[in-house]
């Protein structure tokens, strides 16, 4: 299965949440297993082109995609959670969404000072997720240079907004247009 078959596995929704976005709907890649396990192996060989020590993912959809990779990798996985849901001490870090402040958390014991880790989530907009996400592993003592993401939205700028924040980040597949 190539990129372009994983793509049109990706259903379009037009204007979700409002009028003039195209909403690019994952649950139809994850209902498709075929789809599902090419996605995961395109992230590693992906990932093959860098040394981790395990995987972190991002709440919600990074958790199916980042786990799934750290398995196919033989890496642990790091969740990063919405604020407020792990029941241990944690440390946080607040980002800006559209409509607010939103929050990651993660437990710090979870990381080994100097822990090459691998950032994972479902799709690059502006960055801001991933951004958050690997200023978090940073301050937890891992080190952080590379995102994977199944989905790109080039023209929204994440590629360059991470980049401008060490990040070096690629996608499986891009969608022109948001």
């Amino acid at each position: 299965m190539t990129a372009d078959a994983i793509k049109a596995r990706i259903r379009t929704v037009p204007d979700f949440p409002k009028k003039g976005i195209q909403f690019r709907d994952i649950t139809t890649l994850l209902a498709d297993g075929e789809a599902l396990a090419m996605s995961v192996q395109e992230l590693a060989r992906l990932s093959r082109t860098g040394q981790f020590d395990s995987v972190a993912g991002i709440e919600a959809r990074g958790f199916i995609f980042g786990t799934a990779l750290a398995i196919q990798l033989g890496l642990g996985f790091i969740p990063l959670r919405k604020g407020g849901k792990l029941p241990v001490e944690t440390i946080g870090e607040d980002y800006s969404l559209e409509y607010g402040i939103a929050r990651l958390e993660l437990d710090p014991s979870l990381i080994a000072t100097g822990e090459r880790v691998l950032l994972v989530d479902d799709l690059l907009a502006t960055g801001g997720t991933a951004i958050a996400g690997a200023n978090l592993l940073r301050r937890a003592g891992a080190v952080v240079d590379r995102a994977l993401f199944v989905i790109d939205l080039p023209e929204l700028g994440g590629a360059k907004a991470l980049a401008a924040h060490g990040l070096n980040a690629e996608a499986v597949v891009t969608f022109e247009g948001h």
